[in-house]
């Protein structure tokens, strides 16, 4: 999840509302529920306005299909030991775990080929046959009985694009139900014209296996009715734009609520459970061409979070000015603060884009010759701490439902007296460097080999259990002309980025 987040997300992490939530059943039948997974559908008959996009039309198809967890939770755990070793994901059980074939799980953005949807017209003719994609962690994921439990432990999200991720964790709640992908997962739109339809959607084999799915559960047939619509994509990409702000996170949670009072200067304990800041490979990695035939390289960087313990820093506001002191946090094995320790500051950032705290210090970014000796630093030098990705939720305390997951949950307002900024246990925070000043300005470099250097905790601010893992490298090459520069960026171990 990178700085461009969906907005709510804050809100939708909370407490879930223990309230009943029915899919498909009535509170009557959640007794006779069958014990094992299930396909299930809201109802039979299922109605899709077909809209005008622009150059063409398409159709906002929602079958209404949830996957269903039975008395235990469906859940996945997806790891790979290194960019080098493939990814190995495992199905979760009381039973015994069942290893997914490689080809399901190529990345860790969720399930492939996890069902096959047949449209037939009225003729009883093929139209459409395609498989979709799935990812059990969705935010409107909610109950389907009574004696489910009230909560579920589960992210509200697959990864959504950082290559470089170590580990995912995938689940159902027992009980619960999570819905799934409709149209087949190109990117492009998807179209029907107007007409009658029989839909037919199965879970494909290898998931039935995995999840121990019932062949009779792993099928739905629907009529599909598809209409002319009356909205267009321009009035959905209003209302997606307006609704981007979302509250502080530190208005309503007690727990990213700033610390009431500065903490007396002092030192981090020697010993007990302390972050561990890790910086990723850079990735997303493009060439660009600006004003008076600059050049620039644009990247994202992840540090992330591999520790025993949280990252939390408090900053306290001095009277009157855009700067506050920041302090770093420690906590015992069982969540109690131990003590803290100053870690510099922060400063309220007034430019366009950004409007937020920064904490300084955090990371540093360089570009490095061949030699690996500087070649162009980086403007970007203060950050504001979010859980923008999922990095590894295999590792022992990992935080699944982080809160603080964007720039408007976590980084104050301009009159902000304190500012408290996390990186949970797990997760990592992201930074695309495409702004004037951050990316790198590579016009007067000659062409060769280069290394993005991503570097966390530069200044030795921050107090972590290893400062050996704090640096990535990814190597570039720059080639071309003054008039058209071109970038190679090779694959880390296939792993294009």
């Amino acid at each position: 999840m990178s700085r461009a987040r969906r907005w709510g997300l804050a809100a939708l992490a909370g407490v879930m509302p223990a309230t009943l939530a029915v899919v498909g059943i009535q509170v009557a039948d959640a007794a006779a529920a069958p014990a094992g997974p299930r396909l299930m559908a809201a109802g039979k008959n299922v109605t899709a306005e077909r809209y005008d996009a622009g150059d063409q039309f398409a159709v906002s198809l929602d079958l209404g299909l949830n996957v269903v967890a039975g008395q235990e939770p469906i859940q996945v755990r997806a790891k790979r030991k290194s960019y080098a070793e493939p990814i190995i994901a495992e199905a979760v059980s009381k039973s015994g775990n069942k290893r997914l074939p490689a080809a399901n799980v190529p990345d860790m953005s969720g399930l492939k080929r996890f069902s096959t949807v047949t449209i037939k017209d009225a003729k009883g003719k093929v139209i459409r046959l395609y498989t979709t994609n799935f990812c059990p962690n969705t935010y409107d994921s909610v109950r389907t009985r009574p004696d489910a439990p009230a909560q579920t432990p589960y992210p509200l999200m697959c990864n959504e694009g950082n290559p470089f991720t170590l580990g995912s964790v995938w689940g159902i709640q027992a009980g619960w139900a999570a819905s799934t992908e409709d149209a087949p997962p190109t990117g492009k739109l998807f179209d029907l014209p107007v007409g009658k339809y029989t839909v037919g959607v199965t879970v494909n084999e290898a998931y039935r296996k995995a999840f121990g799915i019932a062949l009779k559960d792993a099928s739905v047939s629907l009529n599909l009715t598809v209409k002319k619509g009356e909205f267009s994509e321009k009035s959905l990409t209003n209302e997606q734009d307006h609704a981007h702000h979302g509250p502080q996170v530190s208005d309503y949670r007690p727990e990213y609520r700033v610390a009431a009072k500065r903490p007396a200067a002092a030192k981090a304990p020697a010993n007990g459970p302390k972050p561990d800041l890790r910086s990723l490979p850079a990735w997303g990695i493009s060439i660009s061409q600006g004003a008076k035939n600059k050049w620039y390289v644009n990247f994202g960087a992840t540090v992330w979070n591999a520790g025993n313990s949280p990252l939390l820093v408090d900053g306290f506001r001095r009277s009157g000015q855009g700067l506050m002191d920041a302090y770093q946090y420690f906590f015992d094995a069982q969540g109690n603060q131990v003590g803290a320790a100053p870690a510099g500051t922060m400063e309220w950032d007034a430019r366009a884009g950004h409007q937020h705290w920064h904490f300084t210090d955090f990371a540093q970014y360089n570009l490095l010759r061949s030699d690996q000796k500087l070649a162009v630093r980086s403007g970007k030098e203060a950050f504001c701490l979010a859980n923008t990705d999922q990095v590894d939720y295999t590792i022992p305390l990992a935080k699944w439902r982080p809160l603080n997951t964007d720039l408007e949950t976590s980084c104050g307002l301009e009159n902000s007296v304190g500012v408290r900024e996390v990186l949970d246990i797990g997760n990592g925070d992201t930074y695309t460097q495409d702004r004037p000043g951050q990316s790198f300005d590579i016009t007067g470099l000659p062409n060769g080999t280069y290394y993005i250097q991503v570097k966390a905790n530069p200044a030795g601010k921050l107090s972590e259990l290893s400062a050996t893992n704090n640096t990535a490298l990814r190597k570039i090459v720059l080639g071309g002309t003054a008039k058209k520069r071109t970038l190679t960026v090779p694959p880390v171990n296939g792993i294009k980025g």
